[in-house]
């Protein structure tokens, strides 16, 4: 009986959402049952899951934010249809001998979406920004190669001694503290997108509303139905303007795969699986009719161990529940997606000075062994001087693939460990706050790369990073980061990052669960839309097929 209400729910849930979905874009000026029907309108209807946490571009550090702001405003380069960095409000740059200082050049037609100019200057406002202890951005750390980023960032240095300077209008001056050859690729990611100085300070708010925001990118947004959807028009003073051939986008916030695939299906929505996959109890069905596409996405699904509280201030418990997961199993028959298990943190897609991949290099740092995690499991407990685990919780956020993945590892925890774990559900925003206070024992995190670098993955993990979030720290991992940034030779840089990542698995604050990949339908009458494996989606290049 309960099964059948619940079908019937699952049901009514949808329909409500088919409608209210409807009515919410005929607000927003397209119609989704005309989009259905015909292509006149020109608008791609996107699902973003939910509300992005912040189009500030330091601040919205995540997939839901920078989707959106990737299509929205543009940085100096932009990933090209390659998957490159190419010219983008930056025309041209100049490289200094020793690859430390690079030199800017701004386009004279680059403009804001109220038509005033993109200057040298709102760059220099915006990374600073970026930088700015106040702002406290999670992305900060990625401008550590600035020189006197770091220090400005840690509170050791000011704001001066930062060293990006605009020059004048058209040009815009940085000095690294080391040569990095990812730098052009660094400064395409949202996190180094222009601020305009003038309106950030009249109004601290000015990214949270439609009408407040401005944009340089290919698109505008000029409606924002908080929680239900964002509508983006194409952007007329966008210094390419003549190469985008959509009207505009309309993202809905529908956080849940099998409502998001049943909009699909009618036609109310262009593609489906952008943000969080496809239905995993379709999977089977949806692979075996060819019509799903499977690219490849630089980034890791994982859980972090709070080592500040117990029982997971041990590391041998920590493996021990690592060790407890068959990944293989879980990859194949609850998530159903063609990814591949995580077997360290570094995804595959990053190549070596060799040409090699930097993951099939580095090897299985990760394998399940139930017998050898009981082993563990007793050492630890047997350290800690106790005899039974402490409750123990697995947090979430609200999400019914994540729901899934939770409860199947919840029973391999109690099957091969022996050991009870309840579960909590949390809303994305909530989650993440809480787990910078270190408020969560054992929570869910996912990480998709900002840069084609395995550093990227690595860097975070640094003692204070504001991306840790465990509490874990580890002298000799803080050491083999920072000489790795500081390395010119790539074979010898490399080797450093490896042995990092060594010891990341075996001190295990984190519990790497797959590698991600792009799984989606898509509209065969659209084209030209662009998904980065190192980056975010981008409309740019977007058409609908005569």
């Amino acid at each position: 009986m309960k099964k059948a209400v619940s079908i019937l729910f699952s049901f009514l849930l949808v329909m409500m959402l088919l409608i209210t979905g409807c009515s919410s874009n005929e607000a927003a000026g397209g119609k989704e049952s005309a989009q259905s029907k015909n292509q006149d309108s020109k608008f791609l209807y996107l699902n973003n899951m939910k509300e992005p946490t912040s189009l500030d571009p330091p601040i919205g550090f995540d997939q839901v934010s920078y989707d959106i702001l990737n299509n929205e405003m543009e940085g100096l380069t932009r990933l090209g249809k390659n998957h490159t960095p190419e010219a983008a409000t930056a025309e041209k740059w100049d490289i200094s001998k020793d690859g430390k200082t690079y030199t800017f050049h701004i386009r004279q037609n680059a403009k804001w979406s109220d038509g005033s100019p993109v200057t040298a200057g709102d760059f220099a406002y915006a990374w600073k920004r970026l930088l700015d202890p106040k702002t406290a951005s999670q992305a900060a750390p990625l401008a550590y190669i600035i020189d006197g980023g770091e220090a400005y960032n840690t509170g050791k240095g000011s704001a001066d001694g930062v060293k990006v300077k605009a020059v004048n209008d058209q040009t815009l001056q940085v000095t690294l503290a080391k040569p990095q050859r990812y730098l052009l690729s660094l400064v395409s990611n949202p996190a180094f997108f222009p601020v305009p100085k003038a309106v950030a300070e009249k109004d601290p708010k000015w990214a949270g509303e439609a009408k407040t925001l401005v944009a340089n990118g290919p698109f505008k947004i000029t409606e924002w139905a908080h929680d239900d959807h964002i509508k983006m028009v194409k952007n007329e003073n966008y210094w390419d303007a003549a190469n985008v051939k959509i009207d505009g986008v309309i993202w809905k916030m529908v956080n849940d795969l099998n409502t998001e695939y049943q909009l699909y299906q009618t036609g109310a929505l262009t593609a489906a699986g952008d943000a969080a996959g496809l239905p995993g109890d379709l999977s089977d069905q949806l692979f075996a009719s060819g019509k799903v596409k499977v690219e490849d996405n630089s980034g890791t699904y994982f859980f972090r161990f709070n080592t500040k509280m117990k029982p997971f201030d041990n590391a041998d418990i920590r493996r021990a529940f690592s060790m407890a997961i068959d990944r293989q199993a879980m990859v194949d028959k609850v998530v159903k997606g063609k990814q591949k298990p995580a077997t360290a943190f570094v995804a595959y897609g990053l190549k070596d000075a060799a040409g090699k991949d930097f993951r099939e290099a580095g090897g299985d740092l990760i394998k399940y062994d139930p017998q050898e995690a009981k082993k563990l499991l007793q050492k630890g407990m047997a350290e800690e001087g106790i005899t039974s685990l402490p409750p123990i919780t697995l947090t979430y956020n609200s999400n019914d693939l994540h729901q899934k993945i939770a409860e199947a590892m919840q029973e391999m925890f109690k099957e091969n460990l022996g050991a009870d774990v309840k579960l909590a559900s949390m809303e994305w925003k909530v989650l993440v706050a809480s787990q910078k206070k270190l408020q969560l024992q054992f929570s869910r995190s996912s990480f998709l790369a900002d840069f084609a670098d395995p550093i990227n993955f690595l860097d975070g993990f640094q003692t204070g990073n504001p991306m840790n979030r465990t509490g874990w720290s580890s002298p000799q991992y803080d050491t083999l980061i920072k000489e790795a940034y500081n390395q010119p030779d790539e074979s010898k840089r490399l080797t450093l990052l490896h042995n990092a990542e060594k010891i990341l698995m075996d001190e295990s604050p984190i519990l790497p669960l797959y590698f991600y990949n792009k799984v989606y339908v898509q509209s065969d009458k659209v084209d030209g839309i662009i998904r980065h494996p190192v980056g975010y989606i981008d409309l740019k290049w977007a058409s609908f097929r005569e």
